[in-house]
């Protein structure tokens, strides 16, 4: 199987480092000026030196994304099936290593909470679970996609990384979309982030998008954990993945996402903080680079920041977020994955969107079976 193995180890972090932070004003004014970007020019606008060209980088993002997608945002819920875990990850609520009650949902909990969805006008759901392959593998989700495909316009997953055949039985079975994150790029740290479980396998995981690709999904998500390396070089190599699989698997959709470490149990301290211009720049650094790839922005994020972005880059947004199996309606106080900012109802985010001049989608296609 072709990989992305060989076009990874062609770069190095030190020297993606050392470049991001030697970028001048006059290569930002150049990157800025090309009619057609390159990686190159998004390690430009990834740079310190770029953040001061902020605001003419936000209007452009503006500009590219009404014209490539109108004033639209896709706005989906998560539906978490299980906070059990075999993986021990030191960012994460769901790790092995913390003695708290687990939870799968049972065929019965899980039409209970998609009804609590179906209420606040669910059209999207993005099927969550921890990475435990022996109590919740590849038949407990073809179960629960076979409940929940009569109900949702749209199922995206979330889960532990699968062999190729796997996500051919997926996508049979009515998956839309994979999303896979890598959480950093750096392959020399990765081990002390995920000491134990499979996930502690860099090449396994980073080879996941491939096998997604190589199986035919619509859609395939990526993105870091922004807060355990340098988000800039991180961001820099999920770029050059999503280059990779655009001109390997050109007839798939992409999406990024930008998970900012959030307070959860028993996890560490950000090594890098990222602040909220940081983010922007990085939204509109995606943005100007590629107008295609769609942008999604989860309720990890301030009230604050999310109205703003609306406008600003962002395509789809997550609503109403539950990060706990059973959250909606049936075990409100199971271990979260993390804890969300945007607390805010379906209904109160569909406002905001009008307010601000863009029209709210609960689906952008209908599936004929």
């Amino acid at each position: 199987m072709q990989s992305f193995q060989h076009k990874f180890h062609e770069y190095r972090w030190d020297s993606i480092h050392e470049r991001i932070y030697d970028v001048r004003n006059s290569d930002v004014r150049r990157s800025l000026h090309k009619t057609k970007k390159t990686l190159d020019d998004f390690l430009v606008l990834l740079s310190p030196e770029a953040s001061h060209s902020l605001e003419e980088m936000a209007y452009m993002a503006q500009r590219l994304t009404q014209k490539r997608f109108g004033k639209t945002i896709q706005l989906f819920a998560p539906l978490y099936l299980s906070n059990e875990c075999q993986n021990i990850c030191t960012y994460c609520g769901f790790s092995m290593d913390n003695q708290l009650k687990r939870k799968t949902l049972s065929s019965i909990e899980i039409m209970q909470e998609a009804a609590a969805l179906k209420a606040m006008g669910v059209n999207h759901v993005l099927l969550v679970s921890g990475e435990a392959n022996k109590t919740v593998g590849v038949d407990y989700f073809l179960n629960a996609i076979k409940l929940l495909r009569p109900l949702f316009a749209h199922i995206s997953i979330e889960v532990q990384p699968l062999l190729e055949e796997e996500y051919e039985a997926l996508h049979r079975a009515g998956v839309h979309a994979v999303l896979v994150y890598q959480e950093t790029y750096h392959e020399e740290v990765y081990k002390q982030y995920h000491p134990k479980g499979k996930k502690s396998n860099f090449a396994f995981r980073l080879d996941t998008p491939d096998r997604i690709g190589q199986a035919g999904l619509h859609k395939i998500g990526l993105g870091v954990l922004l807060g355990l390396e340098d988000w800039r070089v991180d961001s820099f190599f999920n770029a050059l993945h999503i280059d990779y699989l655009q001109k390997t698997y050109w007839q798939t959709k992409y999406s990024v996402s930008f998970p900012r470490l959030r307070p959860a149990e028993g996890i560490i301290e950000p090594n890098f903080v990222m602040e909220d211009r940081d983010l922007l720049q990085l939204i509109c650094a995606y943005r100007i680079w590629n107008p295609d790839l769609e942008i999604s922005v989860s309720t990890r994020e301030n009230e604050k920041f999310r109205n703003h972005i609306i406008s600003l880059g962002a395509t789809m947004m997550s609503a109403a977020s539950k990060t706990n199996p059973g959250g909606y309606v049936v075990d409100p106080q199971s271990l979260e994955q993390f804890e969300t900012s945007d607390e805010r109802s379906m209904d109160e985010i569909r406002n905001v969107i009008y307010q601000v001049g863009y029209e709210p989608v609960m689906k952008d296609w209908d599936n004929y079976w």
